[in-house]
């Protein structure tokens, strides 16, 4: 029996869906489209150390996201120096007026020695853009069906659900992560994220965003399928004087089964954070 038999034969649906429709593909039940898990047994992970930061933009290209501050770089851990939180560089055309104002409360709160709000570290769903820079370590899973695309951190499982050929709702209602249609363009997966709530941030400068939010994301690989690129326009009239566009990469990782990674207060109760309340619900679920 091959790995790939065994896998979906012991009940590990996810892993071996990829493989699947890669086979429907290749029998003609379907048009070829890019398949991001082809051995049922990949995932895509940070490819550099400074991963939760968005690669650095050509200015030549237009408006890009919030960076570093020149004055003050931030270092992130794993460069063999003292690392440090980050300082935007508030002078990006981008930024209107109330949103300078917001994040120089932040940025004087790091420069007088406080801790920031970083989502991941207290156990908030990171919101788009931000989910392609959400970690630095555990992978994202990709699955992908007739209907729909669903991705999968492995930090906390912070899942996005894609939804393919569909338009958009009339009103779709506020969430976290929007909403997320979407189509393949030949080698690409385009999707198209509206119906955003404004608790979120859309970077790790703690760069704020408004209901207007509009997130269109390319999801490509490239560099023989050992990277996939993510190439993101950001529109949001209410928070930015005009759009703007990022860029992210992640590796290909075989990190097998997909395992379960729970947030846990450590940070508050251990180190004494006490940057923003931990997340929790009043009522069950069921």
């Amino acid at each position: 029996m091959s790995k790939l038999s065994w896998l979906c034969a012991g009940g590990f649906g996810v892993l071996c869906l990829g493989a699947a429709l890669a086979a429907e593909a290749a029998n003609g039940e379907r048009a070829p489209i890019p398949d991001f898990n082809p051995d049922g047994l990949t995932a895509w992970a940070a490819d550099r150390p400074a991963s939760d930061d968005f690669l650095p933009h050509d200015k030549s290209a237009g408006p890009g996201p919030v960076e570093s501050d020149p004055a003050h770089p931030y270092v992130p851990n794993g460069e063999g120096q003292q690392s440090t939180y980050r300082v935007a560089d508030l002078t990006n055309p981008i930024l209107k007026p109330w949103v300078v104002a917001q994040m120089k409360k932040t940025n004087d709160d790091v420069l007088a020695g406080k801790v920031p709000f970083i989502a991941r570290e207290r156990c908030w769903p990171g919101g788009v853009p931000a989910y392609d820079i959400y970690n630095r370590g555990q992978p994202v899973h990709i699955v992908q069906s007739k209907d729909q695309v669903v991705m999968i951190n492995e930090l906390f499982a912070s899942t996005r659900r894609i939804y393919l050929n569909v338009p958009h709702s009339k009103n779709p209602k506020p969430s976290w992560y929007g909403e997320s249609v979407g189509h393949y363009e030949g080698d690409t997966l385009v999707v198209d994220t509206v119906g955003f709530n404004d608790r979120t941030f859309v970077d790790n400068y703690r760069t704020p965003h408004t209901k207007e939010l509009h997130v269109v994301e390319r999801f490509r690989m490239i560099d023989g399928g050992k990277t996939l690129e993510v190439k993101i326009r950001v529109d949001d009239p209410g928070a930015f004087n005009m759009p703007w566009t990022a860029r992210s990469t992640w590796r290909r990782v075989h990190p097998g089964m997909l395992i379960e990674d729970l947030c846990e207060p450590n940070n508050d109760f251990y180190f004494g954070y006490e940057v923003a309340p931990l997340p929790h619900d009043d009522t069950p679920d069921f």
